[in-house]
């Protein structure tokens, strides 16, 4: 998927139909001098429902339409005939959308399973015709009540990528290559920071057709939580991840306080992504010799980090395989 096509925030105006009214229909009837009340309810005005599709992995298709109305209940008919009730609208959104109330930002919902439907507008109910208001003092009311209005509100649809995996760097790491490597994904490589500005998704194929997803994640920089650079827009992403990949160029200055920044970061925006599987790969080790590798190596010991790490180049592919190995053993771990 590529990164014009990914839309993950969109803002839309729904109205449920209004109820439609009672009848106040009296009976008439050849030989019937005078009919009672026979007064049928209006019907229920349409909902606005959101539902879930695992085949929709952007909110693009919100971008050509944002206004949905579902119609209104018909009025009730003689002979206590209900109306019918209006048709619902349904909207569908991928795995992993949180829907918002826009002018609060209270969160109303999310949707996380395939077919899972939520009801963001109720319709109004339909009136009671004059057949319900019939007593033996008053045996021919003239009156119905009138449905009740439908609601009306704008939603915001945010949307948290669902992915096994999801690569956690500072710009310019290499993730866009990796993941253009391991997948068939084509995301935007450039050699300057904050190539990628929308999450990238890629699916690994892996041994006796077994597959996972992995997420390419727009590039950290100190002060993300608070909102800085891309801030809040991608660590969302994140927290739908399994396992968390950390990559860290072998020429960085300093490999390990790379990775506690890294890790600070996610510490700061929420504490219970620390608690997700974590693996750091180096990269770019096809600039590393023998020497090389054996000092960062024991920098990374003895910094007593508690995660695996593995060397790779995307360039020559080198680590790899060991790479995707690792990632399957820790996504087996979790299920």
């Amino acid at each position: 998927m590529t990164e014009g096509n990914f839309t993950d925030y969109v803002k839309v105006y729904v109205r449920s139909g209004n109820g439609g009214k009672g009848s106040t229909h009296l009976h008439r009837e050849k030989f019937v001098e005078k009919g009672g009340p026979d007064g049928g309810d209006g019907g229920r005005g349409g909902n606005i429902i959101i539902r879930g599709n695992k085949n929709l992995w952007t909110l693009i298709h919100f971008k050509f339409q944002q206004h949905f109305k579902a119609e209104h209940g018909t009025d009730g008919g003689a002979n206590r005939s209900t109306g019918a009730d209006g048709a619902d609208v349904y909207l569908e959104v991928p795995l992993g959308t949180m829907v918002k109330d826009a002018l609060t930002g209270e969160v109303l919902f999310e949707i996380t399973t395939d077919k899972e439907e939520k009801i963001a507008l109720k319709g109004g109910k339909g009136g009671l015709g004059n057949w319900h208001f019939r007593t033996s003092t008053n045996q021919t009311p003239r009156y119905a009540q009138p449905g009740i209005q439908g609601e009306e509100r704008e939603l915001l649809l945010e949307l948290k990528v669902l992915a096994d995996v999801g690569l956690v760097g500072f710009p310019n790491a290499g993730k866009s290559t990796l993941l253009s490597v391991m997948t068939s994904a084509k995301p935007k490589i450039a050699d300057y920071p904050f190539t990628t500005l929308k999450p990238n998704l890629g699916i690994v194929q892996y041994r006796d057709f077994q597959s996972f997803v992995i997420a390419d994640i727009p590039g950290i920089i100190e002060g993300a939580s608070e909102g800085k650079g891309l801030g809040h827009y991608f660590l969302r992403h994140i927290e739908r991840n399994s396992v968390l990949l950390f990559l860290i160029p072998a020429d960085s200055p300093n490999i390990v306080e790379e990775y506690h920044i890294l890790l600070n970061e996610l510490k700061k925006y929420n504490v219970e992504l620390l608690d997700k599987q974590r693996i750091v790969a180096i990269s770019k080790a096809d600039l590393l010799d023998g020497e090389l590798k054996e000092l960062i190596e024991k920098e990374i010991y003895s910094a007593s980090l508690g995660v695996s790490f593995c060397f790779i180049s995307s360039v020559t592919e080198q680590g790899i395989l060991q790479l995707k190995d690792d990632l399957w053993r820790l996504l087996n771990q979790l299920t």
